[in-house]
């Protein structure tokens, strides 16, 4: 009987109590990195839609300068409302790409990082208070509104919408870079 017992201790294996420990151990450490890595996959969308924008928007600008002369950035800085004729993406692109012998952009995004279609708007006329403006739903797809106050909102508010106007960001994350 006590070489029964010998033979027992001096297999090789774990016990119940070493396997639960290292199970216990790596639920700890997923309970720690899931919700940043979650976290980090909805910055990384915000930033996407913010660069997106910043690109479009810059494009666009370029374009209503070139040809037509009227715009002026930061005409009006304080709110911005979308009431005016809406467009979609392929529409602005075909302006975009195709105006003389000028290319401004050779790809005009159609959705934002989280998947919603972004909403293009141009004034009727470009003298009008607002010329243009892009918005992105966030993360929850709707818009709540159709005007917009100029300022930041918390960066980790994922439903926010981002709105950019006349040559600058209206609505964005807090601590992104608006210039």
């Amino acid at each position: 009987m006590f070489k029964m017992i010998q033979r027992a201790r001096s297999q090789k294996g774990f016990t119940l109590i070493e396997l639960l420990i290292v199970v216990a151990i790596i639920g700890i450490i997923a309970a720690i990195l899931i919700p940043n890595l979650l976290d980090a996959l909805q910055k990384a969308k915000q930033k996407r839609t913010v660069g997106d924008i910043r690109s479009v928007g810059t494009a666009w600008f370029s374009w209503l300068t070139d040809q037509v002369g009227a715009a002026s950035a930061g005409a009006n800085q304080y709110s911005f409302s979308f009431t005016g004729s809406a467009m979609t993406g392929d529409d602005l692109l075909s302006t975009l790409y195709s105006s003389a012998s000028m290319f401004y952009i050779q790809k005009v995004p159609n959705n934002d990082g989280w998947g919603n279609a972004y909403h293009y708007e141009a004034a009727l006329t470009p003298l009008e208070d607002k010329v243009m403006g892009i918005r992105s739903s966030g993360r929850d797809g709707s818009f709540p509104s159709a005007s917009y106050t100029m300022g930041p909102f918390v960066a980790t508010n994922y439903g926010q919408d981002i709105v950019w106007a006349d040559g600058f960001f209206v609505r964005y994350p807090a601590g992104a870079q608006v210039d």
